[in-house]
């Protein structure tokens, strides 16, 4: 099973200069739920986003081009494929970016676990890429209202594959 796990604003807009949008810590923990006890894969940039490098209680997975490329506490693969490869078949894989990343692993993906923020970040560099209705299909959605810690209103909404 492939997840493809993101946050998005309503251009589809994911990060600015290698940072998240926005700091929703109600996405964080849903985020920590889902992926904890799973492999993560992501690019090399978002590894090293990362505040505390890799992510504990999971396996974490790096793509880089520099198959000696130095990230402490993952594996490194040169691709997607051979990152995939490595991975058991009954193994729960969760996509965490960046853009790059998201763009090559939709295609293979059979679900995803989308937190759409219903507003747009003032800057952003990196985008999601578009997601065909043709392709997926709404399972559940969540809506949550902004409060004292959340600036804005955003929806947990997970989608799977048609």
């Amino acid at each position: 099973m492939i997840s493809i796990i993101a946050a998005v604003d309503r251009r589809m807009a994911i990060g600015y200069q290698n940072k998240l949008l926005f700091w929703l810590p109600n996405d964080l923990k849903r985020f920590k739920a889902l992926t904890t006890g799973h492999t993560i894969i992501m690019g090399r940039k978002t590894f090293e986003s990362l505040p505390k490098g890799a992510l504990p209680n999971r396996r974490n997975v790096v793509l880089s081009s520099n198959a000696s490329a130095s990230c402490p506490g993952a594996e490194v693969f040169t691709s997607l494929e051979k990152a995939l490869e490595s991975c058991a078949e009954e193994e729960e894989v969760y996509i965490i970016g960046g853009a790059s990343v998201y763009r090559q692993a939709l295609p293979l993906a059979d679900r995803l676990c989308l937190t759409e923020i219903d507003a747009e970040a003032p800057q952003a560099d990196a985008y999601f890429p578009p997601v065909d209705p043709a392709m997926w299909q709404e399972k559940s959605r969540e809506a949550h209202a902004a409060d004292e810690k959340h600036p804005c209103p955003y929806t947990f909404t997970d989608y799977i594959r048609r």
